[in-house]
C-alpha cells in the first residue's frame, strides 16, 4: 500500500503598519506585490514562484517506520508595510508561498513520478488557497482603525481552509492510491489557478 500525507502547521504574518495617529484616515488602500526573488539553491524554502517541487527539495529525514511515501511542507505567509498619501493609508502586503525542504521527506529514493505528483497538488492547493485569500482581502473595505486586525483575521481563517482542503484531498483520492480521483484533482486544481490566473508551477 501507497500512502502520501502532508503536514501543514506553520504560519508566518509580518504586517509593519502606520502607527495609531492616523485612525482618522478616510480611506485605506491595499496593494499586493508578487515576491519575485530568485531560486537559491541552497536555501532551505523553494517559493511557488521559482518552480515546482522536484526530488531534491525533500531533504528532511524519513521516520524509521514511516506509513507515508512522502510528507511535504507547504505553507503561505506574507509581509508588508504601510505609508500615508494625504488622506490615504496605502498598505502594501507581499504574498509568499513556500516549502520548507528540511520538513518534507521521501521514503525511498528516487520517489516514483505518481508520489511527485501527489506533493505538487499539496503545493497547488496552498497556492489556490492563498490566492482566495489575497481576494479576499482585496474585496474588504477597511479603515485605518482595523485593517491590521481584520487581514489576521482572514489570514487566520484561509489558513484553516488549507489545511481542510488539504485533508480533503488526501482522503478523497485515499492518500494517492486513487490514481484516476488523484488526476481529477490535479487537473480541477490546476483549471482554479489558471482562471484565477496563477501560473501553476512547472519543473
Amino acid at each position: 500500500m501507497t500512502t502520501h500525507t502532508l503536514f501543514t502547521t506553520f504560519f508566518c504574518c509580518l504586517v509593519f503598519l502606520h502607527p495609531a495617529t492616523l485612525t482618522a484616515q478616510k480611506v485605506v488602500k491595499v496593494i499586493f506585490r508578487e515576491d519575485g526573488r530568485p531560486e537559491d539553491r541552497n536555501s532551505d524554502t523553494l517559493f511557488y514562484h521559482q518552480r515546482a517541487a522536484s526530488a531534491e527539495d525533500y531533504r528532511g529525514r524519513a521516520p524509521l517506520s514511516p506509513k507515508s511515501e512522502a510528507v511535504s511542507f507547504t505553507s503561505f505567509a506574507f509581509e508588508g508595510g504601510s505609508r500615508q498619501f494625504k488622506d490615504t493609508l496605502e498598505v502594501t502586503l507581499v504574498l509568499q508561498v513556500f516549502w520548507v525542504k528540511s520538513s518534507s521527506w521521501l521514503r525511498r529514493r528516487p520517489p516514483d513520478e505518481h508520489t511527485l505528483e501527489h506533493e505538487q497538488i499539496h503545493f497547488d492547493i496552498t497556492r489556490l488557497v492563498a490566492e482566495r485569500f489575497r481576494r479576499k482581502v482585496l474585496e474588504m473595505e477597511l479603515t485605518a482603525d482595523d485593517h491590521d486586525s481584520r487581514i489576521q483575521f482572514e489570514y487566520l481563517e484561509y489558513f484553516r481552509e488549507m489545511n481542510r482542503m488539504q485533508k480533503a484531498f488526501d482522503d478523497e483520492v485515499r492518500s494517492g492510491m486513487d490514481h484516476a480521483g488523484q488526476q481529477a484533482w490535479r487537473e480541477n486544481i490546476r483549471k482554479a489557478l489558471l482562471d484565477a490566473g496563477v501560473k501553476p508551477a512547472r519543473s
